[in-house]
């Protein structure tokens, strides 16, 4: 699921971050002036817990933080490529914005830092979950209003650890998509923005091949990328029609479209099921039953009905993890075979 375990306190974590701007150390070449855009949240906001479901691994080259708080974001727009930073202090949030998708960004910024999600409407049923709640008042669920760059990624975590599915993204970014506009996409350790749709449909077999990615989960990817203006129409419907349009892509399943739709839609209910760890997490904590299943996930967050994502991540946040009882699953690099 989304912002399936907190965020480690290292360098790499949007409370700490790389020093300095991305990419600017040693750049010869002049970027435009970015776009700029104010906004006041209406309570608490804490920009890591919400954004930081967004990133796909340290190493995501379309999601950076950075040592003054700033997280930055290289994203493909309806409008064309365009990367976002943003900062928060004094009770206000700061947005900059370059390239093509500038004006496009800042104009869903509110809603990528959680204006349409209702946090009030949550009540804690469980202690857990309630001091959860409490120590993290800043979260929010961020609604992205794009399908595609939470499918693809979505697609290659299917069935695999996640070190598998970061590093498969982080190559085939770096290797098809194109630089981030502005300052992040220059210096030694530049931003990109996501491939095309074409782009994806035009991988060469090798490439995937490469970057560790199965058949499988290419061919599904290839699947998706040629009806991506249909996907991408999805962000405008409500969680449940937009799955239902997700799932019609062969090889994408509840457990993809759910974690889709909890970053493209915010979807404060879109619980994950299918995964290998959650329903034990959630089991533990608020039953002491490390061997849930889905059925029971399901039954023990029936009294959040309308906010199970939420006490979910809850639930994630609060450490109350169970104990491994057998080993990770192990990483096989197809690339080398």
């Amino acid at each position: 699921m989304a912002g399936r375990f907190p965020q480690r306190p290292t360098r790499a974590t949007v409370r700490g971050g790389h020093a300095g701007v991305p990419g600017t150390a040693g750049t010869p070449r002049r970027t435009a002036p970015a776009r700029v855009r104010r906004w006041v949240p209406d309570g608490p906001l804490d920009l890591g817990l919400t954004l930081g479901p967004l990133r796909r691994g340290p190493a995501d080259p379309t999601f950076r933080a950075t040592a003054d708080g700033s997280v930055w974001r290289a994203c493909r727009t309806p409008a064309g490529p365009g990367t976002l930073r943003v900062r928060a202090y004094g009770g206000e949030v700061l947005g900059e914005a370059w390239g093509p998708g500038a004006g496009w960004l800042l104009e869903q910024l509110p809603e990528l830092l959680g204006a349409a999600d209702d946090p009030g409407a949550f009540v804690p049923r469980h202690r857990v979950v309630a001091l959860a709640r409490h120590r993290r008042p800043g979260l929010r669920l961020a609604r992205t209003g794009l399908v595609l760059e939470s499918l693809i990624p979505s697609v290659l975590e299917q069935k695999v650890t996640t070190d598998e599915a970061y590093r498969a993204w982080r190559l085939l970014v770096r290797r098809f998509g194109e630089p981030a506009p502005g300052p992040a996409g220059v210096g030694e350790r530049p931003m990109s923005v996501m491939p095309a749709a074409r782009t994806w449909a035009l991988i060469p077999s090798w490439e995937w091949h490469r970057a560790g990615v199965d058949d499988k989960r290419a061919s599904t990817i290839l699947r998706a990328v040629r009806v991506a203006a249909r996907l991408e129409q999805a962000a405008g419907m409500p969680p449940d029609r937009a799955r239902a349009r997700l799932e019609v892509v062969p090889g994408v399943g509840p457990w993809t479209s759910a974690e889709v739709v909890q970053r493209s839609h915010g979807a404060a209910d879109e619980v994950t099921v299918g995964d290998l760890h959650l329903p034990r997490i959630v089991g533990w904590a608020l039953a002491g039953d490390r061997d849930a299943d889905d059925t029971e996930m399901l039954r023990l967050l029936q009294p959040y009905t309308g906010q199970r994502h939420r006490a979910a991540r809850l639930i994630l946040l609060s450490g109350h993890i169970p104990a491994r009882r057998k080993p990770k699953m192990p990483w096989v690099d197809i690339g080398a075979l």
